[in-house]
């Protein structure tokens, strides 16, 4: 395998430095839990000069300029991140169902190792857990910031860069690609599956999961139906017309968020994929009374995630030119909405995976 701690190759052009970090020898492989995930000092070398540049003031607040996150709302958001994989771990299972054969070690101890690549991992819970389940390959998680644990597996690496510029130095090393909820902040995603079909080895696994920044309103006949909402009114509904200013400033900013609509038709395009399994999953907005316990349970745990990220994306409207008073209006509305849980509205998460052919 290629040293994944190698900068880009020459002919890529960067503006960011990508920095790797590995699991700390001695770590523990217990449960990740929240405590584990905090804001450390000092765990990854990152040079002074990258952290003078990574914060600036704005608004009146610190916060990453690469990944624009209101620094002292972090941990808020790390939290919001371990809820959210929860979620999606009981809506959608904890793997594709071949991932595991995929992963298992090849019989020649000669082999290279089986190897998995997160990109956006987040704060990394996915692929530490993968990289526990499987301890003999090699995870690689890829993000704006650096994984931040304290029990991240020996076997799991943390790279910090931006896979707009390109994922050359991944070609032919990997045989699972995960990617989840980053099409806010890719610029080109039929570009990135193109990118994605050359770090995949053959008959390798590509998973990628997203949503479409919309609300859906719960039909009679049990159909679902897209609220339609613009940005010139402040009417209900409230968390709906939230998401299209939200989406709008994500466009702003470079972000491609219709990648869910077109998701399964421009994977299923490209020559280099087969045996698709594509999927739809409507999860509640909030604990409606009218749901049963899973239901209730997985609105719960959504109406948390929502809570959170009309905090934290309030940085991002901002930034694209918002005015406050009217963030402020939206984001009160909405909260509103959510903690009442009067409507019955749905997130549509659309998810797939597939195999890279043979030859």
């Amino acid at each position: 395998m290629a040293n994944l701690r190698e900068q880009r190759s020459p002919g890529t052009s960067s503006n960011t430095e990508s920095l790797v970090s590995s699991g700390a020898s001695g770590s523990t492989l217990e449960s990740q839990q929240s405590a584990d995930i905090t804001l450390l000092p000092s765990i990854w070398a990152m040079s002074m000069s990258i952290q003078a540049r990574a914060f600036k003031q704005e608004y009146g607040r610190d916060y990453s300029e690469v990944h624009r996150l209101a620094a002292a709302e972090e941990q808020i958001a790390i939290n919001r991140l371990i809820g959210e994989h929860e979620m999606f771990k009981a809506v959608l299972g904890k793997y594709p169902p071949c991932l595991p054969e995929i992963m298992q070690p090849d019989g020649d101890e000669s082999a290279e190792p089986k190897a998995c690549l997160d990109l956006g991992c987040g704060c990394g819970l996915w692929i530490m857990e993968l990289a526990r389940e499987f301890p003999k390959c090699l995870a690689v998680g890829v993000d704006l910031v650096p994984m931040q644990s304290l029990t991240m597996p020996d076997n799991c690496m943390s790279e910090v860069d931006d896979i707009n510029l390109g994922l050359e130095h991944f070609y032919g090393n990997f045989n699972v690609v995960h990617a989840r909820m980053i099409a806010a902040g890719i610029k080109d995603f039929v570009h990135f599956i193109d990118e994605v079909s050359h770090v995949l080895r053959p008959d390798g696994l590509l998973n990628i999961v997203e949503f479409d920044f919309h609300v859906y309103d719960h039909m009679e006949d049990g159909n679902h139906r897209r609220c339609e909402v613009d940005g010139t009114s402040m009417a209900q509904p409230s968390l709906a017309r939230w998401l299209t200013f939200a989406n709008a400033a994500a466009q702003k900013s470079g972000g491609q968020t219709d990648a869910a609509t077109h998701l399964q038709r421009w994977v299923t395009a490209h020559p280099a994929f087969e045996k698709f399994v594509y999927q739809d999953d409507w999860i509640p907005v909030s604990p409606h009374s009218s749901l049963d316990e899973f239901q209730t349970r997985m609105g719960s745990l959504m109406r948390d995630n929502l809570l959170t990220f009309l905090k934290s994306g309030r940085p991002l409207l901002l930034g694209t030119g918002v005015p406050e008073e009217i963030i402020n209006e939206l984001q009160v509305n909405a909260e509103r909405e959510l903690n009442w849980a009067a409507r019955l509205q749905y997130i549509r998460c659309q998810s797939i995976y597939c195999r890279k052919k043979l030859s």
